[in-house]
């Protein structure tokens, strides 16, 4: 896990890339996912910071996974392709599923996850994008 440390740059960058989309992403896409509310400015607040804090945590954990799996990806199949293709193998493989299950285990709409599992897809996206244009570093040995 020494990457991330030599890495800490281009993760942070792509994980504030994720969040800047995932704001527009949930604005443009569900206005109720953004709505103020109710409960008083105050809890109103206090909610939107940990949600923040828990995005934030969240997205620069993907950040680094898919850093991890550009570094190990063979260079022989091209950066941006293995950038593109390592982050929908994740998508699918790992973000989608759980998404779907959790979803229908509350018992939400199909919509909510197909919105849900749009944001998760273009965050690793972006991030792949960023973290290839940035550039990664080796760790040493």
């Amino acid at each position: 896990m020494i990457y991330i440390l030599t890495n800490a740059y281009p993760i942070l960058a792509a994980t504030l890339a994720g969040l800047v989309f995932g704001v527009g992403y949930y604005f443009l896409v569900d206005r109720a996912a953004v709505k103020p509310s109710s409960d008083g400015l105050a809890d109103g607040l206090a909610k939107l910071t940990v949600s923040a804090a828990s995005a934030f945590i969240a997205e620069a954990w993907f950040a680094s996974i898919l850093a991890g799996a550009l570094i190990l990806a063979p260079p022989e199949a091209g950066r941006w392709t293995m950038a593109i293709g390592s982050a929908l193998v994740i998508w699918i493989g790992f973000i989608v599923p759980v998404l779907l299950v959790t979803h229908r285990t509350r018992s939400l709409l199909a919509r909510a996850a197909l919105i849900d599992c749009g944001h998760w897809l273009g965050v690793i996206v972006i991030q792949a994008l960023v973290l290839q244009t940035i550039g990664l570093q080796l760790p040493t040995a």
